[in-house]
């Protein structure tokens, strides 16, 4: 059978795009690092699957992890004071939040593109030692959640250093001292997390409490330790054989910080139609659409630098099992981390008792999530045994199952939350993100090669052909930047003048009339 050309044409933009704005409209009613997860896996999934590189689809599981992994991390950013400052009229501070929201976006989006390009460019052996310090990072979090965090407390330590995650950075940290220690070594895998974890403290003791530079006083400010975190990501990458994993970190990045200061100056310009509906909704799923435009791009010219993987021929199924467990991260992990917050809500409209049989409502959505983790790890484990016929054999089509239960399950999830409390406003949040998933549906199905396709012959290219040309990609990346954010700034300045916008809370970041205070001293 002749090969195939990659094909990345609209489908392949569409759907990314839309998997990752229906998956920012639902991150939005879950918030913080766990929400962001969900449209990291969806976009990362939809990305590959058009590609066109036939040889990642046996890699999908890892590219849902990864890039859900890579996306989370900016979940610890505050912004919306960020946001109020381009609502206030106050032409300095309208300036400055588009900036800031760039910085914002560019901190949230380089390492989702990170961590979706990972399992590309990585070799399979480079992935599977990632697993254990992971895992050893997030055993420690959950003793510092449980155990330290409340101890700490208790003994009268005051944790709030500027609102920032340092203590859970210092946990990861430690964490990842101890497995190497274990082995004795530092290997690539720890390495990553020690560039990441050091550059964070770096990036945050050396712009807060040296040079005093806080973005939105009083709130927290994780978005500078995020920068040193990126920082470290990169060196990481250009020093152990990852450019085109730092290629797309840039390019994601830069999209992803337009796409938050204009999303916010096509909030500010939608709703001087007045309708009156959930504009909040409105600018997380433009945010979300823009930003998986920019994964796309880099997704597209990804797939053109990066080598073949043969995962399939060379892995048998007994060895399979790191794969079994991005599988069940992305179908139960991370649904779990998120729809079990919907429980408090469910108690609080009296949706759901607070106690049924002397068990927390809590208890009983664990207990049903771990019946489901026990019956999927049974059908893995006899299916790499003995293939289950429901199973597609194509890693296509497990490719594409993978990524529309997720989808179901997560707008599904979603609903749950939203149903008990409905109002016609939530039609612009749920019932948007419901079409966009049958479109998605759609587009995947459609667009997607055939049977015989799928099984044609495939050569790619190999990374040395396309060396990464890092001077122009920062100019071009600069020049945008400024652009962008210097017309964001004049539309809303010619559309409000010096008149507050409202649909916001009214904050200045200047003068006399500054809504936040700078503390001279923190504790």
């Amino acid at each position: 059978m002749p090969d195939l050309r990659l094909r990345t044409g609209a489908a392949f933009y569409l759907l990314t795009a839309l998997s990752l704005s229906l998956g920012w409209g639902i991150r939005g009613n879950f918030g913080h690092e766990y929400g962001a997860m969900i449209p990291g896996a969806l976009a990362a999934m939809a990305a590959v699957l058009l590609s066109g590189r036939r040889d990642w689809y046996g890699r999908l599981p890892f590219f849902a992890m990864f890039g859900a992994l890579g996306w989370s991390f900016g979940g610890s950013i505050s912004y919306m004071w960020v946001i109020g400052y381009t609502h206030s009229g106050h032409s300095p501070s309208v300036l400055y939040g588009f900036a800031s929201l760039f910085v914002i976006g560019f901190l949230w989006a380089a390492p989702g593109g990170a961590g979706t390009a990972l399992p590309a460019e990585a070799s399979r052996d480079r992935l599977v030692e990632l697993f254990p310090p992971i895992a050893a990072v997030f055993a420690a979090w959950q003793v510092q959640g449980r155990l330290l965090q409340p101890w700490l407390q208790s003994q009268g330590y005051n944790l709030d250093w500027y609102d920032s995650d340092w203590l859970g950075v210092i946990v990861a940290l430690a964490a990842t001292l101890a497995y190497a220690g274990t082995r004795r070594r530092v290997d690539r895998a720890a390495s990553l997390i020690l560039y990441m974890t050091i550059g964070w403290l770096i990036g945050f003791v050396t712009l807060v409490p040296i040079l005093g530079l806080r973005m939105t006083p009083p709130r927290g400010d994780n978005w500078a330790g995020c920068l040193g975190m990126v920082a470290g990501m990169l060196a990481y990458c250009l020093r152990n054989e990852l450019p085109q994993v730092a290629r797309a970190a840039v390019v994601t990045g830069v999209v992803g910080g337009i796409s938050f200061a204009g999303a916010s100056m096509i909030k500010l310009v939608a709703v001087t139609s007045g309708y009156k509906t959930n504009w909040h909704s409105v600018l997380e799923q433009t945010t979300g659409l823009i930003n998986g435009l920019g994964l796309a791009l880099a997704v597209a010219a990804l797939a053109k630098r990066v080598g073949r993987v043969d995962d399939e021929v060379a892995v048998p199924p007994s060895r399979r099992w790191p794969e079994r467990l991005a599988v069940a991260f992305t179908l139960l992990a991370i649904p779990l981390v998120n729809f079990r917050k919907s429980v408090g809500h469910w108690v609080d409209v009296q949706a759901v008792p607070a106690l049924m049989y002397g068990v927390p409502a809590e208890g009983w959505f664990d207990l049903g999530f771990a019946i489901l983790t026990t019956a999927l790890f049974i059908l893995m484990i006899r299916h790499d045994r003995r293939p289950i016929a429901a199973v597609p054999e194509s890693a296509l089509g497990r490719g594409q199952s993978l990524y529309l239960m997720l989808l179901a399950i997560v707008v599904v999830g979603n609903f749950g939350k939203a149903v008990v409390k409905f109002a016609d406003q939530r039609l612009i949040t749920e019932g948007v993100v419901y079409a966009n998933a049958v479109i998605c549906a759609l587009i995947l199905l459609l667009a997607s090669p055939s049977r015989d396709e799928s099984a044609g012959s495939f050569e790619a290219p190999t990374p040395r052909d396309r060396p990464v040309r890092w001077g122009r990609l920062v100019a071009i990346g600069v020049l945008a930047s400024v652009l962008a954010i210097l017309a964001d700034w004049a539309i809303v300045r010619a559309i409000y003048g010096d008149r507050f916008a409202g649909h916001a809370g009214l904050h200045i970041r200047f003068g006399p009339n500054a809504t936040g205070n700078i503390p001279t001293k923190h504790p």
